[in-house]
């Protein structure tokens, strides 16, 4: 059987999750759709909009998409999904989960890599994060809870813009980005939302593309070896026309580190098993396209807190630069710890 994929939608409460979810699942894009409600014991409000009885865990919906409300363990719910669907119980070709709006998707993602049974069932496709334009700045500024849902984001959709000025969403826009340079934004009105913007992402396939907004890696005029200049100065070599972003100084940040020289693979395996060890907890989402010395193919590496991989991807081009290019993205890293190390792990 095909790997089942599975999507992480996440936001702070009141962001629409519902509203999209509810949309995604009416649309006639001709999938069946499992909805996993990971509500941890509290009482769902969402349950009578998503399910109408709820003596019954698993409740398939007319359009044949399902629900399952868990109480207890997304494990044992995903299992139970995959085995419902092996024997032909179930039939659905996707699942999305849908955690509360208080919850860290890292635990949730780190699920899919952890486990071995689901690890052999589904397949993380990525994490979707909704912001909502209105409360976001107050959002981000009290709860860390919203400031890592935007660091473990593949793909952000911003609610609620018509509430506010457009001031006001370019200035969260350009704080989300400090955050998380490799999610794309996109406003979204009452969760109208492309199938293709949602589904099959790829944000945790090791050889999706990195990517990192290539004015993210600029500096003013000059091109250094690598970008620092990443904390709130202007490094798209802009006018800042926004002073009051600076106020925010956010514990979870970004930073980029490129070279054009090649990796030795045995330091720099140390060296980040090392980060990982220590700093692990705090790193949210890396990834990188490394050039490695001993091999003429790209690496691609890419982590979770503390689960890395990596893998080979395809050949450098004839005449393309080698340059490595990694990002990290997590909760106050000792930025010059981590670039002045990989600097010391080149040939």
């Amino acid at each position: 059987m095909s790997l089942i994929p599975a999507t992480i939608l996440t936001g702070f409460l009141g962001s629409g999750k519902t509203t999209l979810l509810k949309r995604v699942l009416s649309e006639a894009h001709g999938q069946k759709i499992a909805i996993i409600e990971n509500e941890f014991g509290e009482e769902n409000i969402d349950n009578d909009i998503l399910v109408s009885d709820t003596k019954e865990q698993i409740v398939q919906m007319s359009n044949g998409c399902i629900c399952c409300t868990i109480r207890e363990d997304l494990r044992s719910a995903l299992q139970l999904l995959a085995a419902k669907k092996r024997k032909g119980l179930l039939d659905f070709d996707r699942v999305v989960i849908e955690t509360t709006g208080l919850a860290d998707p890292g635990p949730v993602a780190q699920t899919f890599f952890m486990d071995d049974e689901i690890a052999e069932s589904y397949l993380l496709d990525s994490v979707l994060t909704l912001v909502d334009a209105k409360h976001a700045d107050k959002q981000l500024d009290e709860r860390q809870e919203a400031r890592r849902q935007v660091g473990f984001a593949d793909q952000i959709f911003i609610s609620k813009t018509d509430l506010v000025g457009q001031a006001e969403v370019d200035a969260l826009m350009h704080r989300l980005k400090h955050m998380n340079p490799r999610a794309p934004q996109q406003a979204v009105h009452f969760g109208e939302v492309p199938i293709k913007d949602v589904f099959d992402l790829r944000g945790f396939n090791l050889n999706a593309k990195l990517d990192i907004d290539p004015d993210f890696l600029k500096e003013e005029g000059h091109d250094h070896d690598h970008a620092h200049g990443h904390d709130h100065d202007h490094e798209h070599g802009e006018h800042c026309d926004h002073p009051h972003h600076h106020a925010h100084d956010d514990d979870v940040k970004s930073f980029v580190f490129r070279s054009d020289r090649a990796f030795d693979p045995a330091k720099l395996e140390d060296f980040l098993g090392a980060i990982v060890n220590i700093y692990g907890p705090r790193m949210l989402r890396y990834k990188g396209v490394l050039n490695m010395q001993g091999t003429e193919r790209k690496v691609i590496f890419q982590g979770v807190h503390q689960l890395m991989g990596s893998d080979l991807g395809p050949p450098w081009a004839a005449g393309e630069a080698r340059t490595s290019k990694m990002v990290f993205i997590g909760i106050d890293l000792p930025r010059d710890i981590f670039l002045q190390g990989l600097e010391q792990c080149l040939v």
